[in-house]
């Protein structure tokens, strides 16, 4: 951490999490505060042979201070934004609903640049896209004009007072 002029555990596990994430090193964290986490790194070393996927590990544990030890990693395996329209059409399919709720719901989300409140960020689409199912009831659409909310009758006589 003071290498890389990182001050918080919780900046240096967010960059080690990318890191990972973006396939730079391997993390298998150990989430016993007495066993040190296994970092696994490519051998950037120069020589003339080309190296491909080769790991090395160290024996040394990587010390971190154990101040705020009682806060929680982020999970940092997230489900990706989908790639389509017509990945969430598929997933409404499956799920035996029509091909409009599913443009609805991608055209709403993609609208608001895929956040919830606007603020924040979806984590889950298929979470979202099934919460969008549960609120939406089946027969929305097919309400009938004719219905009379207000319960008045059809015949009219103008000539009584109200």
């Amino acid at each position: 951490m003071k290498l890389s002029k990182i001050g918080s555990k919780a900046t240096y596990h967010r960059c080690i999490t990318h890191l990972n994430d973006w396939r730079f090193i391997k993390y298998i964290p150990s989430h016993n505060p007495y066993k040190g986490s296994e970092i696994k790194m490519l051998n950037l070393g120069t020589t003339s042979k080309q190296v491909i996927n080769e790991f090395k590990t160290s024996v040394e544990q990587a010390l971190v201070s154990n101040t705020n030890s009682t806060k929680q990693i982020e999970n940092y395996n997230k489900q990706e934004l989908p790639k389509n329209k017509f990945e969430v059409i598929n997933f409404f399919i499956v799920k035996k609903w029509p091909k409009l709720e599913a443009e609805k719901f991608y055209n709403h989300y993609q609208s608001i640049g895929w956040k919830i409140g606007g603020k924040i960020k979806i984590v889950d689409w298929q979470a979202s896209a099934r919460n969008w199912i549960l609120k939406t009831p089946k027969h929305k659409n097919q309400l009938s004009q004719n219905k009379d909310n207000l319960k008045t009758s059809k015949i009219k006589n103008y000539d009584q007072p109200l």
